[in-house]
């Protein structure tokens, strides 16, 4: 049996008693919880896929990492069909390529409109690299500026010292290490307990939706320091595109379109919820920084951002110039 076949077989059912009738359940990975932001744009376009597909295809959720997978891994779990669809932030996959870790680079696209523009700007970059790995972009979802989760503020350049850090991607490794803090690049899913266990001091996070609920259990400060508004996306392997009859793969794209125009939408809003959230909590925020320690932050941020054009080599100056152009910087 051919991949192709068998990967076809694996996820697409005829309905009984109708032999033209094309179903198919799939399994869409995300190492967030449900309640996040990316979790909710599974949910919505699980929904919006439901519907434009007449119930044909069907997709059920692995949140949490119930998959096994992380998302440094679900580029190469995505390729080989271990799971058909995956939803993965794009800072933990710059060993896959290093295109994948612009979103996260630091305090280059801090609002919901940088970020936007950023990502349609690198969109096709991004299409070529998966093209490349089996599977096709779906959409492209937003995360909400991160900032530093303590127990208390992290508002001068001396609360980073020796600071026993969390970051999602090796670009926050390379700042905060030029910032002096201690940086370790650990999944979401992993930070939980190495936090609970006082392995670490703090998390570069958004903390949004169910994950700030998850942060709060453990840390009762967040400072607002407008590191980045990253990203996240959701891929299909291409064997299982190819098996999906016309109407369904138009009905996948429609859904994909509407979800990744609701996430940009519901990012403008998604701040404010998140802080009414915390404060209910009784997690303090400190948002007012000292010039001094934004020209400190910014600094070091530059090392990762020099780093990342030197991995890029002559991609990365069209990709940039492009940003820069259209966000007036």
């Amino acid at each position: 049996m051919t991949r192709r076949l068998f990967v076809a077989c694996l996820v697409l059912l005829l309905a009984p008693g109708i032999a033209t009738a094309q179903a198919a359940r799939l399994t869409l990975a995300n190492e967030y919880p449900a309640t996040s932001i990316q979790g909710e744009a599974d949910a919505r376009f699980a929904r919006a896929v439901a519907e434009r597909s007449g119930k044909r295809i069907q997709i059920v959720h692995a949140y949490d990492a119930a998959s096994g997978f992380r998302s440094k891994d679900m580029v190469d779990a995505v390729a080989r069909a271990a799971v058909p669809i995956a939803n993965a932030y794009m800072g933990a996959l710059g060993a896959v390529d290093p295109v994948f870790l612009l979103p996260s680079l630091p305090f280059l696209a801090t609002s919901p409109e940088q970020g936007r523009a950023l990502a349609e700007i690198a969109r096709p970059a991004y299409e070529r690299v998966l093209a490349r790995h089996n599977q096709r972009l779906l959409f492209l979802s937003p995360w909400p500026a991160a900032g530093l989760w303590a127990n208390k503020p992290v508002d001068s350049a001396e609360a980073l010292k020796g600071l026993r850090l969390r970051t999602a991607d090796s670009s926050g490794v390379l700042a905060f290490k030029a910032a002096g803090a201690v940086p370790v690049q650990i999944s979401f899913a992993d930070a939980i307990p190495q936090l609970k266990a006082g392995q670490l001091d703090a998390v570069l996070s958004s903390g949004d939706g169910g994950a700030g609920a998850r942060l709060m259990e453990v840390l009762r400060h967040f400072t607002a320091i407008e590191y980045a508004v990253t990203l996240s996306m959701v891929t299909l392997n291409d064997e299982v595109w190819g098996a999906l009859e016309p109407a369904l793969q138009e009905a996948m794209l429609v859904a994909a379109a509407e979800t990744e125009a609701q996430q940009w939408e519901i990012l403008k809003t998604r701040v404010a919820d998140n802080y009414a959230r915390m404060r209910a909590a009784g997690v303090s925020i400190t948002s007012e920084l000292s010039p001094p320690f934004q020209q400190a932050l910014r600094a070091a941020g530059q090392v990762a951002v020099d780093d990342w054009i030197q991995r890029m080599g002559p991609a990365a100056a069209p990709i940039l110039d492009a940003y820069r152009q259209r966000v007036g910087r």
